[in-house]
């Protein structure tokens, strides 16, 4: 028998693994969740190994396109199980956040943190049809042409700038092209967590825009203060983040993370995740629009404690917060 694959194999494992974070990447953008993405990353490796096997990969003249085409397809089709899931999902449904994690990460997951979009837009990404999503993130993301993004999925270029066209007016209508300096999320990401889990009414108050949406998303879990919609308006939002620290009130380890690019708080309780909250602001940065809770157990199952990161100073608790 020949000795001739196991080459070839090699060399499929090998452009896998160097196309590996544009993948995840991409895919974790259309699709919102870790687990999905990766069974999609195992889906395509194996169509890619697959290809391997019964031709030479010398017979494809850009890898990387091709293997974009597969991860994006599956893609695809994954979204209709996810569709199928949320269908039966208890309360609100947000993406699993993606936390930048300390000197000990992979230097693709750094990359990755820097190319994932911020958790306020994946959510109104979670609008758009599964089309329209994954042409707006090969465009507007990754700076896929309307050509390329064409022989992806197999549409003419004139039907992708169609659904370009589409996929950015709803973007935009619904979420402002700004983005707050850093320096001004991590200050009012600290007032607020201060606020919240002190359960200052008078500093929420403040704080909070009078439009205020509140999302938690506990999966039906029992944990934290979840309804089984939003929380619209400054009143009731503050209200029920008062009530959350009355019943929360100690034992809770603050860490300031990034998630998905943008400075969060995540929250532990013995050592184990408990939440991570991100918060959206308004164009001036003074007042928070938006709060993205997820306390999920199955979402935070891949956040990890980390000793060093993100603290400035003494470790932050719920106690350090009220002080």
């Amino acid at each position: 028998m020949s000795e001739s694959p196991e080459p070839d194999a090699e060399a499929a494992t090998r452009v896998f693994v160097e196309h590996r974070e544009l993948l995840f990447a991409i895919v974790y953008n259309i699709l919102g969740t870790v687990a999905d993405t990766e069974d999609v990353l195992q889906e395509t490796w194996l169509s890619w190994t697959g290809r391997a096997h019964r031709a030479p990969l010398d017979d494809i003249v850009n890898p990387r396109a091709y293997l974009v085409r597969i991860a994006v397809n599956h893609a695809l089709a994954r979204r209709a199980a996810i569709s199928r899931r949320r269908e039966t999902y208890v309360g609100p449904w947000l993406p699993e956040p993606l936390l930048d994690e300390a000197d000990g990460e992979r230097a693709d997951d750094r990359t990755l943190r820097s190319e994932s979009v911020s958790l306020a837009m994946l959510v109104v990404l979670e609008s758009l049809t599964p089309l329209e999503r994954a042409v707006f993130v090969l465009n507007e993301v990754f700076g896929y042409a309307h050509t390329e993004i064409a022989q992806v999925i197999d549409r003419s270029p004139a039907a992708v700038r169609q659904l370009a066209h589409r996929a950015r007016g709803h973007v935009h209508a619904r979420r402002p092209l700004y983005r707050a300096h850093p320096r001004v999320r991590r200050q009012a990401t600290e007032r607020f967590v201060a606020a919240a889990l002190g359960g200052d009414i008078a500093a929420l108050m403040e704080i909070l825009a009078p439009d205020v949406t509140v999302w938690t998303d506990a999966g039906g879990k029992g944990r934290g203060a979840a309804g089984l919609r939003p929380v619209q308006g400054r009143d009731k939002a503050a209200r029920l983040l008062a009530g959350y620290a009355t019943r929360r009130s100690s034992g809770l380890d603050i860490r300031y993370r990034r998630v998905n690019g943008d400075d969060s708080a995540v929250v532990f309780e013995g050592g184990s995740p408990y939440a991570v909250m991100v918060m959206d602001l308004t164009p001036d940065g003074e007042q928070v629009s938006d709060v993205y809770i997820v306390t999920n157990p199955e979402k935070l199952a891949h956040v990890r404690r980390d000793e060093t990161a993100g603290v400035d100073g003494p470790e932050g608790t719920a106690e350090d917060s009220r002080a």
